[in-house]
């Protein structure tokens, strides 16, 4: 059994939270914890590829509110799974899209470094 917590953030006040996140930072996070405790390993990869190219990102931890958040960063971006990474409001992925474009060396110019 998963313990899953009360939400006190309405559908509402969460897709207000995301649409303002997306809108008001050049690159956004929606991760599981935050960027000095990740609560999942693919979270912390995300947190690892950005920090490697952009000092200034905007983190928004989605475990207080999981299923509203998923609802609305779906409305955005049309994919399930946390992390989701936006920079100047468009959707990029998750740590595995982050992962291929460091790669091929795309990822700086993805975030907007170069």
């Amino acid at each position: 059994m998963t313990f899953q917590p009360e939400s006190d953030m309405s559908p509402e006040a969460v897709s207000e939270r995301v649409d303002a996140a997306i809108t008001d930072n050049d690159v956004v996070l929606f991760m599981k914890g935050n960027r000095l405790m990740p609560q999942c390993g693919y979270s912390k990869r995300a947190i690892e590829l950005i920090g490697q190219h952009v000092e200034e990102f905007e983190t928004v931890d989605v475990l207080p509110a999981l299923p509203e958040f998923r609802d609305a960063l779906s409305d955005h971006s049309e994919w399930e799974t946390i992390p989701q990474t936006y920079v100047d409001g468009e959707f990029v992925g998750g740590s595995d899209v982050l992962a291929e474009l460091d790669e091929r060396g795309e990822l700086a110019a993805e975030l907007g470094a170069e």
